[in-house]
């Protein structure tokens, strides 16, 4: 029977309505709470009006849906098109096409926004464990849809459920730019779907997602769902912990395990199990009986060979029917003439020829213990002695190496140039300068302070953002430097770069013109940061434009980062 309300089934008895109507191409969504007499559970039911074929592309997503298994998305657990016990499997009057799914229990990410954005650490967490989830749907070819804060579940054990699992339409594209929206809303607090402009802040890796996530130019977006889960997988510097963050130190990578699990294993414990023959045993041929390991005799001359050991049984007497060790019938005791693989007749244990080999292998593998272990040990000083005095030695090298025609190493400001460099001479007026990010996403590292690196005060400094993850700019680009322009060409021998971030690495790049790659700059040198640093040239360069270039970042406060306080240029001596 159906309700007359809803047209679902008596099963099913609604408590209160959910949200809006969902429109569909054919039709209308509404949702709701119910009961479920049966299982004596609380369910969300969604049904489409009208049935029937009407419902179909929807039923048969939702179809797709019950097959997976994770935590970030409400499982299926019903599904009709409301077709069902009419003749000819008509339509049932009254009936309804509906999904039933798990009720997640929780605050909803539009309630928790309306307190502010999230803290970065949670924001990560739950973005990256929804991540997952739409990652999961899109490997079987389902896009979920619905992905906005009101549909976002926050469950009270730290995990993220999304419910109306799937919605009536969506596309996998869609999916990418809808959790870049998700990401923008717990950044700042606000519903991406109201009007009007809002400031986007937070950690630079995270505003740098967004923008990925959302772009509609090419080769400017995210590639996949996976991918953006596995950028929001890097972990963020120790902090206070919500539920959301401790419950990340326990999922210890199931959603993996479960996607490697194969169908075979289980076929694979079958194949080890062990199979016995129908046939009679039947003798076996001496010169392809495969090495059998030796039996202890019994010790009771009355004890027959096939009772020895309990199960145990002459090697010579079992054969299979058939195959490479097939032979005649067992002719008895008296026929054998493989007495080397067969279970030794009964007797006096002492006389065999096995009587001491127990204790004969103990002793020996003592002498291996001892003899070997102190081998190894030495081999290990050895070795690791070896390895020490090859890598000093290739230091050393490399220091005493003479520079070639590739950049020269940093060498403290004020002293003579090195043999093989230009002597520096005058310092070269800077006329204007720039960040020069050609790998970025159209945020430059704070461009209103590069007139601090070459004011001529030390004191004062340009820095680029924090980054998360990785020295190596978070692993969202190869580098970021200053462009100055010097007004015109001329012949330069020298740069000199003054620093707090001892350890970051960087280059000196020239041209006569302006490009818009970094490979349009040659390298003139290259070194490490340290206070007040002077790259000498190997020969005069003739260029406009300098280009200091930061390849490597130094850790700092919230991240790794990297500031340059002044840079200096030197004219040819």
């Amino acid at each position: 029977m159906t309700s007359t309300t809803t047209g679902l089934p008596d099963r099913y008895r609604p408590l209160d309505r959910i949200g809006p109507d969902e429109p569909t191409p054919t039709g209308a969504i509404q949702c709701w709470r119910a009961k479920d007499r049966v299982l004596n559970r609380d369910v969300a039911i969604r049904v489409h009006t009208p049935a029937g074929p009407a419902a179909h592309a929807w039923i048969t997503r939702a179809l797709t849906a019950g097959g997976l298994a994770t935590p970030a998305l409400a499982m299926v657990y019903d599904a009709s098109e409301g077709i069902g016990s009419g003749p000819g499997g008509d339509m049932v009057p009254g009936g309804a096409a509906y999904v039933v799914n798990e009720w997640i229990d929780g605050e909803t990410l539009a309630e928790r926004l309306t307190r502010g954005p999230l803290p970065d650490r949670e924001v990560r967490t739950v973005l990256r464990r929804l991540a997952e989830g739409v990652a999961e749907a899109h490997r079987v070819g389902l896009a979920v849809g619905g992905l906005t804060p009101e549909n976002v579940v926050l469950r009270p054990n730290g995990l993220v459920g999304l419910r109306a699992v799937p919605a009536a339409t969506g596309t996998i594209d869609g999916d990418i730019a809808a959790l870049g929206a998700l990401l923008e809303a717990c950044l700042t607090g606000l519903d991406p779907a109201r009007p009007g402009a809002r400031r986007l802040t937070g950690p630079s890796d995270l505003v740098a997602l967004v923008r990925r996530a959302r772009s509609s130019e090419p080769g400017q977006g995210l590639s996949s769902v996976a991918a953006m889960a596995a950028l929001l997988a890097e972990r963020s510097r120790p902090g206070p912990m919500s539920a959301a963050a401790r419950a990340e130190e326990t999922d210890s990578g199931w959603l993996r395990r479960l996607r490697d699990r194969r169908p075979d294993q289980a076929d694979h414990a079958v194949d080890a199990a062990p199979r016995h023959a129908d046939a009679e045993p039947v003798r076996l041929d001496p010169q392809t009986l495969p090495p059998v390991p030796p039996v202890r005799p019994g010790t009771d001359p009355a004890v027959a060979p096939g009772a020895v050991g309990g199960d145990t049984i002459a090697a010579g007497s079992v054969a299979p029917a058939a195959g490479a060790y097939a032979g005649s019938a067992f002719a008895g005791p008296a026929d054998r003439d493989d007495e080397d693989f067969a279970v030794l007749e009964a007797g006096n244990a002492d006389d065999g020829p096995f009587a001491g080999d127990e204790e004969e292998d103990g002793a020996r593998r003592h002498r291996l213990v001892v003899i070997g272990l102190p081998l190894l040990a030495l081999l290990v000083v050895v070795g690791l002695a070896w390895w020490f005095g090859k890598g000093v030695i290739s230091v050393a090298g490399e220091v005493d190496e003479t520079p070639g025609s590739t950049p020269s190493a940093s060498a403290p400001a004020g002293g003579s140039a090195e043999p093989g460099t230009v002597e520096p001479g005058a310092a070269v007026a800077i006329a204007g300068g720039d960040v020069f990010d050609p790998q970025g996403d159209g945020d430059p590292d704070n461009p209103g302070s590069v007139e601090l690196a070459f004011d001529g005060d030390p004191a004062t400094a340009w820095s680029t953002y924090e980054y998360r993850g990785s020295p190596a700019f978070g692993n969202l680009k190869d580098g970021v430097g200053l462009l100055l322009d010097l007004g015109s060409a001329q012949e330069l021998g020298a740069v000199t770069v003054t620093s707090p971030s001892a350890g970051a690495t960087f280059e000196i790049r020239t041209a006569e013109s302006a490009g818009e790659a970094v490979a349009a700059y040659d390298v003139a040198a290259s070194g490490e940061l340290q206070g007040e640093t002077q790259l000498a040239f190997d020969e005069p360069v003739t260029a406009r434009y300098v280009l200091v270039w930061l390849t490597g970042l130094v850790p700092s406060e919230g991240g790794f980062a990297a500031e340059i306080a002044e840079v200096s240029v030197q004219a040819a001596g």
